[in-house]
């Protein structure tokens, strides 16, 4: 199955120490401007910069696309979404994974993928047998705490979608 990635949702597998797992199971597809906007997180001395430092590490278990997302870019979606919105539809890709909480309502509106955010993919892992549900309970409690989700609108949302799957 294939699934295109965004930074955000990368980094939040990185955090939940999943990212391993997530590309041992899916076909990924990122492009080349969520690998620069990795590039430049990694730079910074905190907790996402090691995330990012962590997918950076393991580009070569991804497929890093060039996608033009110019016509995609609006006040809510950034470069890095709208050159995904371009890799998905190019690949016909199953889900388009993002933690752009704001950006979610126009993605769905752009490509055929379902949108989704990281901690879905924690539940896919499961239903594939590649992590068991505590694991993922862990992974999802750290990538809540990790990515400062915890009063947050995404960590409601992405709870409520990680207890129905």
């Amino acid at each position: 199955m294939t699934v295109v990635v965004d930074t955000s949702a990368l980094i939040s597998l990185a955090v939940g120490a999943v990212l391993d797992q997530t590309l041992a199971a899916f076909d990924v597809v990122t492009t080349s401007t969520v690998i620069e906007e990795l590039e430049e997180t990694a730079e910074y001395d905190d907790r996402h910069g090691t995330a990012a430092t962590t997918a950076l590490r393991q580009t070569d278990a991804l497929t890093v696309q060039d996608a033009d997302g110019a016509p995609f870019e609006t006040s809510r979606i950034d470069t890095g979404e709208a050159s995904c919105v371009a890799a998905a539809r190019d690949v016909d890709a199953a889900f388009l994974v993002t933690d752009d909480y704001r950006a979610l309502p126009e993605l769905e509106g752009l490509v055929d993928a379902e949108v989704v955010v990281s901690p879905i993919v924690l539940r896919a892992l499961v239903k594939r047998g590649a992590l068991s549900s505590a694991d993922a309970e862990t992974a999802f409690e750290t990538i809540a705490t990790g990515r400062d989700w915890l009063d947050a609108p995404i960590y409601r949302y992405a709870r409520r979608l990680f207890d129905e799957s």
